[in-house]
């Protein structure tokens, strides 16, 4: 799997990881994505939906006069917290390495060990073979 630049959202959000673009029923196209399928939270999201952002040259949140906003934080605390994985920490990453980096980075650290799907990060176990995650601390 090779995660694709345009999967990444404005916040930091790497879709390809997500369990709403990993299912195949109502699929959905990422944050930067047609909102046809998206779920009606992520359709009326605060963050790519911000006029800040939109007028950023990167359209990444890092370049935010308010970076980082109270929603922003909000969202990486929950990621952290459940989910192992911050928001903050990936846009600083893009910020200073690039996105392609990134990119690469994200297809590996989310490549299941055992067979080589891609790890959802809202599932403790692989899809494909049930491989619990490594990086959770169980």
């Amino acid at each position: 799997m090779t995660t694709e630049a345009g999967l990444i959202a404005p916040c930091g959000m790497n879709c390809a990881i997500c369990l709403a673009h990993q299912r195949t029923k109502n699929h959905c196209p990422g944050c930067r994505g047609d909102d046809t399928m998206k779920q009606v939270s992520c359709k009326q999201c605060s963050i790519t939906r911000c006029e800040l952002l939109r007028a950023t040259e990167s359209v990444f949140c890092y370049e935010c006069p308010k970076f980082p906003c109270r929603r922003l934080k909000d969202l990486d605390k929950r990621y952290r917290t459940k989910y192992g994985m911050s928001m903050l920490e990936n846009l600083a990453f893009i910020r200073d390495n690039g996105l392609n980096a990134f990119a690469e980075k994200e297809s590996e650290r989310w490549r299941c060990p055992s067979c080589g799907a891609t790890i959802c990060v809202h599932r403790r176990v692989c899809p494909d073979c049930g491989e619990p995650r490594t990086d959770l601390g169980t």
